[in-house]
């Protein structure tokens, strides 16, 4: 398999879905950085016309090559698509419900796999199918062919950057890793029929082997000199001791209980024998895999010597440059172009919060006082739904149900998240709120306006339905995501909420340079070398933060996840700097609804293909490319369509 396998590919998946963790940075702190700041201009990028291939646009040019041509890459990116989707049961159940209907009636139930052969063997389908994608004539694709075709490219020259280092990836993390997140998914797995009973059944009895594979590849990378320290292995296993809870205490007999009454045709005796199922693949698998987890990792405590950013290690400065495009997808060649780019925007929210609070001191202390005028989460959800009505493309209504984190896994998961709905089930939209850290007061509208409306779940939703290629929803480009989520978070504080336009502006500013300076930081620690005194030294000299265990909390965050806070960052970046380019050149034919349907109809791509159609779609007056086809799909006979 050429995507990323096993539980990497699933670790990738839910970062995609989840919320960053923010720690508060005081306003007063805030504004003594400028100094810190660079305010070089941006960096320069690579650039490609968006319409560099000659494009057939009447009917007398579809000859029969073209036809075939359009036809034969149909067909090999369905064929990859179903190829794929049957990588792990998790990936399967959470992409189509009922798999059938794709012909898809034999499937592993397991996890995938992890391991260094597996991983090798991945990279090597990789460079075959890249051979095989530069062979096809893209001369002849259609323009929303010729889409793909380049975002595919894209994703597979930046995987094969990655060829050797393998034992790099890391899919243990206290609080994104796959024992962090994976309870969640089988909490939320749908039951949609008997089968999916048993195959639950079925998975949930392989865990215990698939966390002793997650121990073996950790072996693994401990003996090639990569292992974790001892600090980040006492974070993971405090995150492991939340899940050591027996069936008649456990979150996950609880779920289980529930997702069965959705299955009308089930007698009360089949529910209790499966009630007894589940909690012995509680008592016998689940909790034991845990228990394995904490036992293997705390015997590899002392053996891991690198306790810094990833440039320590023999190759972490190109594995890092490797995660920076592989998550950010960045229209900037460099990491220092980069860099220089994230300066100058955090300089100008720092000159635009001084404005703020130089007109009106009295916005510093709103900054502790305020409150949203709404603290429902569904009133809240409805209320964003109106208000975007006016800059973003309408979609059809889609049913949601808000849930709350368990207890016990408050102080492990994000504030909240989105788990993105099967294909074939658009109106199961689950989004999750993190009690312990979520206010509803101070943060929970704009929180919900990154997971809902118009954040994650409405661009999913935009994206399923107006997007005709299912390999597309398999790709992670997770900065497009997070980066358009954030966008519109920060955008929820100009809405009408309650506060003050000019305290809702202060707020969005504070909260990007807040993001930024994780982000900064990132690259500072993962790709400049700064350790846990040099961070202490920035954090007490700009920010007054002398808190020790805040400032430890702060540098593992960062070096345990790299790259993390820049998916949402430079995603946000990249989005901010193509809308402010676009005010510029359009002048008075500039729309907030013409820039955001723009992006939302080029969907998660990387930011290096997304800014040449950019360019054309500015070129054009702000007119979007043509990319959805050219002739009606009668004309182009695949089993793409036929399938669904």
């Amino acid at each position: 398999r050429w995507l990323k396998n096993g539980g990497i590919f699933l670790m990738q998946y839910l970062k995609s879905l989840c919320r960053y963790f923010l720690l508060p940075v005081s306003m007063a702190a805030v504004l003594l950085t400028a100094c810190a700041i660079s305010d070089r201009a941006s960096g320069g990028r690579t650039s490609e016309p968006a319409n560099k291939s000659a494009q057939p646009d009447t009917f007398e040019h579809y000859d029969a090559k073209t036809l075939t041509a359009q036809h034969d890459f149909d067909q090999l990116m369905h064929q990859l698509f179903l190829d794929e989707v049957d990588g792990s049961l998790i990936s399967l159940h959470y992409t189509l419900a009922d798999p059938a209907a794709y012909g898809i009636t034999d499937y592993p139930k397991t996890f995938g796999g992890i391991s260094l052969e597996q991983s090798q063997e991945a990279m090597s389908q990789t460079a075959e199918l890249l051979v095989k994608l530069e062979n096809l004539d893209s001369r002849l694709l259609r323009q929303d062919q010729l889409l793909t075709y380049r975002i595919l490219k894209s994703y597979l020259t930046t995987q094969l950057s990655a060829k050797g280092l393998e034992l790099y990836d890391q899919p243990l993390s206290s609080s994104l890793g796959v024992q962090a997140q994976l309870p969640i998914l089988l909490s939320e797995y749908a039951f949609y029929s008997k089968q999916d009973v048993e195959d639950y059944l079925e998975l949930l009895s392989t865990i215990d082997f698939y966390y002793g594979e997650i121990a073996a590849f950790e072996q693994q990378k401990t003996e090639a000199g990569l292992g974790l320290c001892d600090a980040v292995i006492d974070r993971i296993l405090a995150s492991c001791d939340a899940y050591l809870l027996d069936a008649d205490h456990s979150f996950m007999a609880a779920t289980f209980a529930e997702r069965l009454e959705a299955l009308p045709d089930l007698t009360d005796q089949e529910k209790q024998d499966y009630i007894a199922r589940n909690h012995q693949m509680i008592d016998e698998h689940f909790v034991p895999a845990y228990q394995l987890l904490i036992d293997k990792l705390t015997a590899l405590k002392g053996t891991g010597g690198n306790d810094k950013g990833l440039c320590y290690l023999p190759e972490g400065k190109r594995y890092y440059e490797y995660m920076v495009n592989s998550s950010t997808g960045t229209s900037y060649p460099t990491i220092e172009e980069l860099k220089s780019a994230m300066g100058a925007q955090m300089l100008k929210d720092l000159k635009a919060m001084n404005a703020l609070l130089t007109k009106d001191p009295s916005l510093a202390d709103q900054m502790y006082s305020y409150s949203f005028k709404l603290t429902d989460p569904n009133q809240i959800l409805e209320d964003l739904k109106e208000q975007c009505t006016r800059d973003f493309p309408p979609i059809d209504d889609c049913s949601y149900t808000i849930k709350q984190v368990p207890k016990a896994l408050e102080g492990t998961l994000s504030p909240a998240f989105y788990l993105t709905v099967p294909l074939d089930r658009p109106e199961d939209n689950s989004i999750y709120i993190n009690g312990g850290s979520t206010n509803s007061q101070k943060n929970l509208y704009s929180t919900l306006a990154h997971e809902g409306y118009p954040g994650h779940m409405y661009q999913t939703q935009y994206f399923n339905k107006h997007n005709t290629c299912e390999l597309r929803k398999l790709l992670s480009f997770t900065s497009y995501s997070e980066g358009w989520a954030t966008y519109v978070e920060y955008n929820s504080y100009s809405l009408d909420n309650g506060l003050s336009p000019e305290l809702g502006q202060l707020l969005q500013h504070n909260s990007a340079f807040t993001l930024a300076l994780y982000a900064m930081l990132d690259i500072n620690i993962h790709y400049e070398g700064w350790d846990l005194n040099k961070v202490q030294e920035y954090l007490e000299q700009y920010f007054q933060i002398n808190d020790t265990s805040i400032i430890s909390t702060i540098y593992y965050d960062v070096a345990e996840n790299p790259a993390n806070y820049l998916e949402y960052y430079v995603g946000y970046l990249e989005i901010a700097n193509m809308q402010e380019m676009a005010k510029n050149q359009l002048g008075a034919g500039y729309t907030d609804l013409g820039f955001n349907t723009f992006l939302l109809d080029m969907g998660p791509a990387p930011f290096t293909v997304i800014r040449n159609y950019f360019e054309a779609w500015l070129a054009g007056g702000g007119q979007a490319p043509a990319i959805a086809g050219g002739l009606p799909a009668l004309f182009f006979p695949s089993t793409l369509h036929l399938a669904a």
